[in-house]
């Protein structure tokens, strides 16, 4: 008969395998965060333009590479929330690139 510790490693196997067990953990890195956040009653200071648009281009860049889970934990790490204050536009006139067809695309 298993033991309870060969029972825990054959869970963790099947979950690691099934690609389930990065996001159990950053759900609960996520809800950690949002707990603490919670608690504190402070507000988060609002953030510099400089920021907001590092955020947005760490955002954009992750969800264009699927990495979901790093994702569900920088929104609420970060406050940015889902909806964009800036839009892909006013982020590349604010670095002042242009925008290729291709590019407008991704």
């Amino acid at each position: 008969m298993a033991t309870l510790n060969q029972l825990k490693d054959a869970l963790k196997d099947a979950l690691d395998k099934r690609g389930t067990l990065n996001e159990l953990k950053a759900k609960v890195r996520s809800e950690v965060y949002s707990a603490i956040d919670d608690t504190k009653g402070v507000a988060k200071p609002e953030p510099s333009e400089e920021t907001e648009i590092i955020n947005e281009l760490i955002r954009e860049y992750l969800k264009f590479n699927n990495y979901r889970n790093t994702l569900s934990v920088m929104i609420p790490e970060t406050g940015i929330g889902e909806v964009t204050k800036k839009t892909r536009t006013q982020i590349a006139e604010k670095l002042s690139v242009t925008e290729t067809r291709e590019s407008r695309e991704l």
